[in-house]
């Protein structure tokens, strides 16, 4: 997809289009192991290798909407993302998102923040990642700057 195709779409369709994508990207980021999940993990993969990340999500459900600790972290994050140009996005369903990135033996706990990285040997590379790319972009021109999207249902 170009960026002249998402300029194009309805918002409605952007966001429902980004949601499968990022769910696409985070299949594969798993299957290549460049994954971060939790929000003290992330942070340490963006204090010792900030480089090494390409996509930052950031999930909240209603239950945790009043942890305090949660937004200051978010808010960090958030800053220091905008500050070293990795694009981030907001989903509202931590338990898919878990789902998503998650091993069926093993249950999430924090699935709050989630980096996908390039892995040491090389650059993995995913058309998707680059459409979520262009999205992140086109939300900031639209002074969205951080787009929440929906994960698509099972």
């Amino acid at each position: 997809m170009t960026l002249e195709e998402v300029l194009i779409q309805k918002p409605a369709e952007r966001a429902q289009c980004a949601g499968t994508t990022l769910e696409e990207v985070l299949v594969s980021a798993k299957d290549n192991d460049s994954l971060t999940v939790g929000v003290y993990e992330c942070a340490k993969v963006m204090n010792l290798d900030p480089d090494s990340v390409s996509f930052c999500v950031l999930a909240m459900d209603e239950e945790f909407e009043c942890d305090i600790a949660l937004q200051i972290h978010f808010t960090l994050i958030q800053s220091f993302c905008f500050d070293n140009d990795i694009s981030i996005v907001r989903v509202s369903d931590m338990q898919r998102l878990a789902e998503i990135v998650g091993d069926k033996a093993d249950q999430l706990e924090d699935a709050h923040c989630v980096l996908i990285t390039n892995p040491a040997e090389g650059s993995w590379e995913d058309p998707a990642l680059e459409k979520l790319h262009l999205f992140c972009e086109e939300s900031r021109r639209l002074n969205d700057w951080v787009p929440e999207i929906s994960l698509p249902e099972r």
